[in-house]
């Protein structure tokens, strides 16, 4: 188990007297930084699982019923659209309840019962009506993200979105990217650009050598054939295993944690560090921050495409299970609501009519 980075690998000053420079304060930032972000990762890595155990035992059968409940209701509406007995206000009312509920059953399309009655309330038809809406999604997609998604992208599931819409940027990133280098291979550069250029790969050289560094004394201290002990072969073999990862993927904390591990590098040392190795430390640091920004992101998306999520607040791994119970509750009585209603619509006409002026009454308060 490696030691945690923000408590070892941080820079403190060699007295009390003393302060760090601006270089050493950054190290110590984004070392905080890169621990706090790896702890939300844990989080929810740990919390997902549980998440999706809950969804699958509790909230698919619940959701399963709800619209089987909400499908036989739509069936009951339809009926007493056609009793006498509801004035042509009421039965206006009605239509429009029919349609708004109808059009939250799943899978409405594999249901021609269901399409038969929306297309008998509704103002048009159920297939042209989920072609403009798919329309418009699309639309309104397109002009978000800047990206043509193409005239055969089909928006069956906010997962092929995600992956469609992604590969579709990282398309158009890659053709701008080259679209640019090709307009600036054409241009004559000018001396301030190519001294900038030049410092640029300076830099770059500078931070992968540094990598390098701290990965070659690792290799060499790690190296299994060096080792007579079965067990320390084995141990080092797989701390080579991590280091050859993290050099390959330019982590350098874990490089400098595996030094740790090893005891190659003692922490007090760090504050004798150069501020030209500081500052080649702390860049790549630095894209090790934009890139578990970039994971997170990702984890976060993924989660709320594959549990169709709807909040309007940022997701934190620690409230996810509140958050589902809270949804469970909320979807359990709008079920025991559902099913008393069905109950009380049944051959009673009247209960239809008292219900559609609650209702009628509740949108003028509301709007």
């Amino acid at each position: 188990m490696l030691s945690k980075p923000s408590q070892i690998l941080t820079i403190s000053s060699a007295s009390k007297a003393s302060t760090l420079s601006k270089g050493q304060k950054a190290f110590n930032k984004l070392i905080k930084q890169i621990e706090q972000k790896r702890q939300q990762l844990a989080a929810w890595e740990a919390a997902i699982p549980r998440y999706q155990k809950k969804h699958v035992e509790e909230m698919l059968p619940l959701n399963e019923k709800f619209h089987a409940c909400q499908a036989s209701m739509v069936k009951m509406l339809d009926l007493a659209h056609g009793k006498k007995g509801l004035t042509r206000s009421e039965r206006r009312t009605l239509a429009d309840l029919i349609v708004r509920l109808v059009s939250g059953v799943p899978d409405l399309h594999e249901n021609p019962e269901l399409q038969a009655i929306y297309n008998r309330h509704s103002e048009s038809d159920f297939e042209t009506d989920q072609q403009l809406d798919k329309l418009a999604a699309k639309k309104m997609l397109e002009e978000m993200m800047g990206i043509d998604l193409g005239d055969d992208f089909e928006l069956d599931s906010p997962e092929d979105f995600i992956r469609v819409a992604q590969a579709k940027l990282a398309e158009k990133q890659e053709t701008e990217s080259a679209a640019r280098e090709a307009r600036n291979a054409k241009r004559k550069k000018t001396p301030k650009q190519l001294a900038r250029q030049a410092a640029q790969e300076a830099e770059e050289k500078d931070i992968s050598d540094s990598i390098r560094e701290v990965y070659r004394k690792l290799a060499s201290a790690l190296h299994p054939d060096r080792e007579p002990d079965p067990e320390e072969r084995e141990r080092k073999n797989t701390l080579m295993q991590k280091a050859n990862k993290a050099y390959e993927s330019r982590n350098l904390l874990q490089l400098l944690e595996l030094q740790l591990e090893l005891e190659h590098i003692d922490p007090a040392a760090l504050t004798q560090m150069s501020e030209d190795r500081l500052k080649r430390y702390n860049a790549i640091l630095k894209d090790q921050v934009d890139e578990l920004d970039m994971e997170l992101l990702h984890v976060e998306n993924d989660f709320v495409a594959r549990f169709q999520i709807q909040s309007f607040h940022a997701l934190k791994p620690e409230t996810l299970l509140r958050s589902l119970e809270i949804e469970l509750l909320e979807k359990r009585h709008a079920l025991k609501d559902m099913e008393r209603d069905l109950s009380a619509f049944k051959d009673d006409i009247n209960a239809v009519k008292s219900f559609l002026r609650t209702l009628r009454q509740a949108e003028r308060e509301y709007f």
